[in-house]
């Protein structure tokens, strides 16, 4: 059987201010926490209706603060609804941009969680188009 990777599972972030990440990916991307296993440490998993995408661990120390700690230079979410995303963003005083990809029908919504990890969401280019984008 030959592999097939269809879509990304899931991102895990770790971050020192677990409750503000629950709160912006919940009032900016519209994803809720949901059912979690029960670690031994602090964490939350949240949810893109029933599958869990973002998996947040708890740590102490701002992430990256030590050379050694693993960096996420950004990670990327498929989506609809371009047009309620950037509302939503400019709403919230988010930073984001639009970005259209060279030569193929995506358009990116790029934005900055608190933690400052990249992260873009992809549309079908007609969003970006038909929201004047």
């Amino acid at each position: 059987m030959k592999l097939n990777i269809r879509k990304l599972d899931h991102v895990n972030v770790r971050t020192s201010r677990l409750d503000e990440m629950i709160r912006w990916y919940g009032e900016i991307l519209g994803m809720h926490p949901g059912p979690r296993p029960d670690f031994p440490f602090p964490g939350a998993w949240l949810y893109c209706g029933e599958d869990a995408a973002i998996h947040l661990i708890g740590i102490d120390v701002e992430p990256g603060s030590d050379p050694s700690d693993l960096k996420l230079e950004h990670f990327a979410l498929s989506a609809t609804g371009m047009a309620a995303l950037v509302e939503r963003a400019k709403s919230a005083g988010e930073r984001f941009d639009v970005r259209k990809v060279p030569d193929f029908p995506v358009a990116q919504v790029n934005l900055w969680d608190p933690d400052g990890n990249h992260i873009h969401i992809d549309f079908h280019a007609d969003e970006a188009e038909a929201a004047g984008l």
